[in-house]
């Protein structure tokens, strides 16, 4: 394997996952992962360009935001490539009114969008909201359309909170996919169009940057396919199967931001 200053050499950005690798989410807002709050603050005083991208959608992003604040990260809402307020522009600029199957702490994200007789379905990490008569209404909504348009926020399989492992959008996605014969348009990762938009955001290019992630398909192997290199710590929902993926191997894996950060701060500018 190529040593880490060839794996590393000329990386001027870096994309962060949030949940799994800045904190791990649960009751009474989560905890922070050991060192996570150090090494962001490290990063930023770097000449590294630094970009937070979450499929986080279960809350806004302001009270993501607030949260990681209270738990001592230097992060602002300016900061943040998440996927309800892209959501957002493209209902805005496909002229789509959604039926929203989400939860009701991502909700306010929509509050400007019109609503009335859905043309669309949105649909995102619901939680509890995943009830049978939920679901089938989304279903019946698709069902009703000439061209049915189903908008996922994210795809992932599961995710990791403080008390265990959650089932994700993904699953639920994927029920509407065969119930309904139709393919779901992906907005957050592993969507090449949010990888982009979070390199634009810090101007950047693909080469030039690398994404720290906890999930091998959607933030390893989704920044791959757009060209940037990518590690995977080994917290959050990271597994020791993800190392001999069959699909998809990571640049490097860390045990945490920590290590990854010591690694960057190492090789920058080299």
């Amino acid at each position: 394997m190529a040593t880490w200053a060839e794996r590393l050499a000329g990386v001027r950005g870096v994309l962060l996952d949030i949940t799994g690798v800045l904190y791990d989410s649960g009751t009474g807002g989560g905890a922070a992962i050991a060192g996570s709050v150090e090494a962001v603050a490290r990063l930023k005083l770097s000449p590294l360009k630094v970009r937070f991208c979450t499929n986080e959608s279960q809350k806004s992003r302001g009270e993501l935001v607030g949260l990681l604040q209270r738990l001592g990260f230097d992060i602002s809402e300016g900061e943040v490539t998440a996927p309800a307020p892209a959501t957002c522009q493209i209902l805005k600029e496909r002229g789509l009114r959604p039926h929203l199957l989400i939860h009701d702490g991502v909700r306010s994200e929509f509050d400007d969008i019109d609503m009335a007789n859905p043309n669309c379905v949105v649909i995102a990490d619901a939680g509890e909201g995943f009830s049978y008569e939920n679901m089938n209404r989304a279903f019946r909504v698709l069902m009703e359309l000439e061209n049915p348009v189903l908008i996922s926020l994210g795809k992932g399989r599961y995710y990791k909170e403080t008390s265990g492992l959650m089932l994700d959008v993904g699953a639920y996605m994927k029920a509407l996919e065969y119930a309904c014969g139709i393919e779901a348009e992906v907005v957050g990762k592993p969507s090449p169009e949010f990888f982009r938009s979070a390199l634009q955001a810090i101007g950047v290019e693909a080469h030039q940057a690398i994404m720290i992630g906890d999930d091998i398909v959607g933030d390893v192997g989704g920044a791959q396919q757009c060209g940037m290199r990518a590690l995977q710590v080994r917290t959050g929902k990271f597994r020791p199967a993800d190392e001999h993926h069959p699909e998809v191997k990571a640049d490097g894996y860390v045990d945490n931001l920590a290590e990854a950060v010591d690694l960057l701060l190492q090789h920058v500018g080299k």
